[in-house]
């Protein structure tokens, strides 16, 4: 049963991904600054081979400069309709180029390009909305992945609820707790 769990969370992730209007592709992920839980909702990319989990972001904001001081974080995904809740945490990696950073920063289109190209950083103060200026020839984009070494399911339900817990060792090692 831990096995089918397993799967059963992995899949419900990635269609956080695959599939444009599922809950979970909007996450809370959260890092360590100055000793204190910072969480901000991200939107779910992409995961790899290894379910390693991709989120874009602009390399001057708050979040690239938490997870390279402290590269640990959490995800926080909550499906309202099936009552099911997963948290997965692990190491943040920044990535700023390679192989992997090009597949994603060359699938970028249109207006998704313009949140990476602007001139100030994110959380610089604006005057207006409509007057952020934009540099095209120049952009800011970065990945964050975060690779689990741990995930925990909770199915709420009756006449029992499942908690389970996954451990990362050489592979995925799973055991039920109290809901």
């Amino acid at each position: 049963m831990l096995q089918k769990i397993l799967d059963d969370l992995k899949t419900e992730v990635k269609f956080g991904y695959l599939k444009k209007n599922h809950p979970f592709r909007y996450p809370v992920l959260a890092s360590i600054f100055s000793n204190s839980p910072v969480q901000r909702t991200v939107v779910l990319r992409d995961s790899t081979l290894n379910f390693d989990l991709l989120m874009y972001t602009d390399e001057r904001s708050n979040k690239v400069k938490h997870f390279v001081e402290n590269s640990r974080g959490s995800l926080l995904f909550y499906h309202p309709k099936k009552l099911l809740q997963i948290k997965i945490s692990g190491r943040v990696v920044v990535l700023r180029s390679g192989p992997e950073y090009d597949n994603h920063w060359g699938g970028l289109q249109g207006r998704s390009i313009k949140d990476f190209v602007t001139n100030n950083p994110p959380g610089t103060p604006i005057v207006n909305p409509d007057r952020v200026s934009y540099k095209e020839d120049e952009h800011h984009f970065c990945l964050l992945k975060l690779i689990p070494d741990k995930m925990e399911y909770l199915q709420l339900k009756r006449p029992n609820h499942i908690r389970a817990e996954f451990m990362k060792f050489n592979d995925w090692e799973g055991s039920f707790l109290t809901p």
